[in-house]
């Protein structure tokens, strides 16, 4: 069916294409640009079509490569295997840049995350589209979640909300009082709805002094764990049990225990692991001992499974390829807590910096290899889906 499908679009495409060269040959210069234009155009709708139809073919073909995955909740909380994903910016349009990705590492991600802001505008609801389209994929979607709280509409709310200049102050206490539970019950029960496992980062870095709303600036630790813990109990009210909790501290800021929700609430502990290099002033070449190494054994003690939740190295200042294998190489004896690792793949990212940073590795042949190399030499038990 597919391949039928495929070859009509092909012969569209060519018998298009011959009419509207001869015509253009026909008519001469004069008319030259409009008819270029409608090649152009009528090129470009082939292309879309041909797209549409290779991811559909790709995405049922890996979805079978994970038929072993156990989906399951449970199976989730004690994974066997290391789960490999991605993030990349173009994931909530279109798979195809991780699918490109994955192909040219030589596996299959397990895990694709998304990143989604709370607040009141369509974009901040639940991403039932992406995650319908990551699960049919075969796999399981990672939202990071991130409590923007300046962005909801006051109107919305029954009893009003603080004014925006002042929301963020102490605004993890007016979660888990309840002022924002309308939202987040309209969130949670679409969550539910989805009925297949859901990896949900919370509020991630909230130790991190520096960068978001939500951290000790604004907020004790006891309200973070409050809010948690609030957010948490609404989700189980409106069956959204489906979704699986990871907390992610920065691991550099510490207070791992001061800011620990708890074990009944918490089924990963998350971490980021971005070495920026030399590219800002506050910035230096880290290893990824340096980075995430010497605080594995902090939050070992957690005994929970550990996802590396943004995984990547710039190229400024240092070796990329060498960061790559050294991080990956024997990872699975070093650090056996480590249960999934999540590529960002982010080529214009403006989070830290005034310019625009990139993290991907897919035109970097030596770094696709020297990670290929890597994953390919862990034990099978370790987990390269594409095995």
């Amino acid at each position: 069916m597919h391949a039928s499908i495929r070859i009509l679009v092909t012969l569209l495409a060519l018998t298009l294409g011959g009419m509207l060269i001869y015509a253009l040959t026909y008519v001469g210069k004069q008319t030259q640009g409009p008819i270029e234009d409608a090649l152009t155009g009528a090129g470009a709708i082939v292309r879309e079509a041909e797209d549409a139809i290779i991811l559909k073919q790709r995405s049922e073909t890996r979805a079978g490569r994970l038929d072993s995955l156990k989906r399951d909740t449970a199976a989730l909380r004690h994974p066997e295997s290391i789960l490999l994903g991605a993030f990349d910016e173009n994931a909530q349009q279109s798979l195809k840049a991780i699918f490109d990705l994955e192909q040219a590492l030589g596996t299959t991600f397990s895990l694709i995350q998304l990143y989604t802001a709370w607040g009141s505008r369509e974009s901040q609801r639940f991403p039932t589209i992406p995650v319908e389209s990551i699960l049919k994929s075969g796999s399981i979607p990672v939202i990071t979640w991130e409590p923007w709280l300046t962005d909801f509409d006051a109107t919305e709310f029954p009893n009003g909300l603080r004014p925006v200049e002042t929301r963020d102050k102490n605004g993890l206490r007016d979660i888990a009082d309840g002022v924002y539970d309308a939202y987040l019950r309209e969130w949670a029960r679409a969550a539910a709805a989805v009925g297949r496992p859901i990896f949900l980062r919370m509020g991630h870095e909230m130790n991190d002094p520096y960068r978001y709303p939500w951290g000790p600036q604004n907020n004790a630790a006891t309200d973070f764990i409050a809010a948690w813990r609030h957010v948490h109990q609404l989700f189980q009210q409106e069956q959204a049990t489906n979704v699986l909790w990871i907390w992610s501290p920065h691991p550099a800021y510490g207070w791992f225990e001061e800011y620990y929700p708890g074990a009944d609430v918490v089924d990963w502990v998350g971490l980021g692991a971005l070495n920026y290099g030399t590219v800002a002033q506050w910035s230096q070449w880290w290893t990824f001992e340096d980075i995430f190494g010497k605080y594995y054994p902090d939050l070992a003690v957690f005994e929970k499974p550990i996802m590396i939740c943004e995984f990547g190295s710039l190229a400024v200042g240092g070796d990329r390829e060498t960061w790559y294998s050294e991080a990956l190489t024997d990872l699975p004896d070093k650090y056996p807590l480590v249960r999934s690792i999540l590529f960002f793949h982010f080529s214009d990212d403006r989070t830290t910096t005034q310019q625009a940073l990139d993290w991907t590795i897919k035109n970097d042949t030596a770094i696709l290899r020297a990670i290929s190399d890597a994953i390919h030499g862990w034990p099978a038990t370790s987990g390269n889906t594409d095995r």
